[in-house]
């Protein structure tokens, strides 16, 4: 018990001193984690053997795809197909065969080689996907690209397991059945060993199906029941039971915990419990990475490291230098451009904590020498050691170059105001001019250096820089500011704005600019409290002109007209909650049913109806005033 004591306290201290310290110094916490557990390991020898622990951290990675995948719906997953199968596939593929081929140039045998390319085609899910998010990168393009590539390699490790045992090497076959038969008392479960191949993709299907079909069908009247005892700590051991039991389920079937997992979290992403899950979750995920990265970072074998300094260094940068080769490749043939291009690149070219894995079975099935994988396995630490600096890399040397090539880099912004305004074309200034006429003070980010320079001659304050970027949008003072306003151009980025704003602020009020009615309903499920289509306004005022010219009196147009905006914008709150981007609107049958009826309801209200005109006249008159 003091031991277990001991080994607590010394990875917490670990924790809690290097990963604010790394932080402050703009290293990440992945960072932060990794040196602590060097620290404590190979340089204080605080911490022994960190393989049992590290069993325990892996678990961590399995949370955080469960809320990756809380955070997917079926429909985006879909939607993400060309780039899951077509990205991730080559990346790959092309990864393999490259590695096989640098290992069969070398001297390796061709089954040792492809099992290295195997191991070698991974990258860290665990570190890639932490960075993303603590950078606010994860809704990039880039960011999604990398996703998708992740998500593929953790499938891929499904067939690489049962391929590896097929190249296993005959002078290898003695010495791996007596080294199973010396530790074969500690077996684990399985509900697969013994089984033909055949019944053992049946058993996987059902293993699947089961976690599709009770996490649609089961989850929802468990939590609700878990919720009625209105327990908090109970609620976290049902979302805690949860992913551990479908890990366990996956371990039984031979499957990955995470991509079981995963499975579960898109299913319930439409769930009402969703953000529950995902509050109780988080902690533990976030413990438990920090563990996971301090155990890799305290098992690097300096000793072989130092004996085979130079060998170890020359495959690492070797490694990740024919990775980043493939990534950038790839990133050309899908139209990856700029930023996105080199953080696609960058954040994917280490090997992943599934090395280990797959490194620990291809030994155990006689396919990789003892030696060599101890060698490959120092490899892969230190390709995962230097992840972190790639993306230091970016933030500090590749972005910068790419503003510069833009044309500028994003000014230092050195003000603070009560309303932030993102595009300051024709429409955000309008909407500038009236606040700071009624004094309030503003924050204006453009990306037209141009409207830039011009602007800041004509005496008003504007900010050049990408308001997308989440550094600037809290440089420009999001904490503080109590209205957004997002008037530029770019819709997708518009939404992006609108969604990173309402997470980091719930309760700030935002205004959105929208060209059309698919746009409406993208930034009404991003949080935007109000939003305003570039054409409805001045189409409005030309049919109030039209009215006019028919003869109505302008009190009774203004009375018309008022109805017609509050009926429409009523409509399309409606009509966004069955909005289906991906169906076209005339062939999406509820949502046409639910516009004839709004249509068929706003006539009414503008017919002569009495009724309908006296409500018209009521809301028209000041407070406190009667209709006669």
């Amino acid at each position: 018990m003091t031991g277990l004591l001991f080994q607590a306290f010394i990875y917490l201290c670990a924790a809690v001193i290097a990963v604010p310290v790394a932080k402050r110094m703009g290293l990440g916490s992945v960072l932060g984690y990794l040196i602590a557990g060097i620290v404590i390991g190979p340089v204080l020898g605080l911490v022994g053997d960190t393989e049992s622990i590290q069993h325990i951290a892996e678990f961590g990675v399995v949370m955080m795809l469960f809320l990756v995948g809380l955070e997917l719906e079926p429909r985006t997953l879909w939607t993400m197909r060309n780039r899951l199968l077509g990205l991730g596939g080559l990346q790959v593929g092309v990864t393999t065969v490259l590695v096989m081929a640098a290992g069969m140039a070398l001297g390796l045998g061709w089954s040792v080689a492809l099992a290295i390319g195997l191991v070698f085609s991974l990258s860290s899910t665990a570190i890639v996907l932490q960075t993303l998010n603590e950078k606010g990168l994860m809704k990039s393009d880039g960011g999604q690209s990398s996703f998708s590539v992740l998500l593929f390699q953790d499938i891929a490790v499904i067939p690489m397991l049962a391929l590896i045992p097929l190249l296993a090497l005959p002078e290898l076959v003695h010495h791996g059945a007596e080294a199973h038969a010396e530790g074969g008392h500690g077996a684990e479960l399985s509900l697969i060993e013994g089984l033909s191949g055949w019944q053992v993709a049946i058993v996987n299907i059902a293993a699947i199906a089961a976690v599709v079909a009770g996490g649609h069908y089961l989850s929802r009247p468990l939590f609700r029941f878990i919720a009625s005892a209105k327990l908090r700590e109970i609620f976290t051991a049902a979302a805690l039971l949860l992913v551990v039991a479908i890990a366990f389920l996956m371990t039984l079937v031979g499957l990955s915990p995470a991509l079981g997992t995963f499975l579960a979290g898109v299913v319930l992403a439409n769930s009402e419990f969703r953000h529950e899950l995902e509050s109780d979750i988080e902690p533990f995920k976030g413990l438990l990475l920090g563990l996971f990265f301090i155990t890799v970072g305290a098992g690097i074998n300096f000793v072989l490291l130092f004996d085979n300094a130079l060998l170890v260094i020359g495959l690492t940068i070797g490694l990740m230098a024919l990775k980043a080769a493939v990534l950038l490749a790839l990133s050309f043939i899908f139209r990856l451009r700029g930023a996105d291009q080199w953080l696609f690149t960058l954040s994917l070219a280490q090997a992943g904590e599934f090395g280990f894995v797959l490194l620990s079975f291809s030994v155990q099935n006689a396919v990789i020498p003892t030696d060599l994988a101890d060698l490959l396995l120092l490899v892969v630490a230190l390709s995962m050691l230097l992840t972190p600096a790639l993306f230091i890399v970016f933030d500090r040397v590749v972005l910068p170059r790419l503003d510069e090539e833009q044309g500028r880099a994003a000014d230092e912004i050195d003000e603070k105001g009560a309303a932030i305004i993102c595009g300051i074309g024709r429409f955000g200034q309008v909407i500038n001019r009236v606040l700071k006429g009624n004094g309030y003070k503003t924050v204006v980010l453009d990306l037209s250096a141009d409207m830039v320079d011009g602007f800041n001659r004509y005496g008003i304050r504007t900010f050049y820089g990408d308001a997308s970027r989440p550094d600037l949008l809290h440089a420009a003072g999001l904490e503080e500011a109590g209205l957004l306003v997002v008037a530029i151009d770019d819709m997708d980025r518009a939404v992006e704005i609108v969604k990173h704003a309402r997470r980091e602020k719930p309760d700030l009020h935002i205004v959105a600019r929208a060209r059309n009615r698919h746009y409406v309903y993208e930034l009404y499920k991003a949080g935007a409290d109000d939003i305003v289509r570039e054409t409805f306004d001045s189409a409005v005022r030309a049919a109030r002109y039209a009215l006019e010219a028919f003869g109505v009196h302008p009190h009774e147009v203004e009375k018309l007209i008022t109805v017609f905006v509050e009926r429409d914008r009523d409509g399309i709150r409606r009509l966004a909650q069955l909005y289906d981007p991906e169906i076209p609107p005339f062939e999406n049958e509820p949502y046409m049913k639910m516009a004839r009826e709004i249509e068929k309801e706003t006539e009414e209200a503008l017919s002569d109806n009495p009724s309908v005109h006296d409500r018209v006249k009521r809301a028209w008159l000041p407070p406190g005033s009667k209709a006669e």
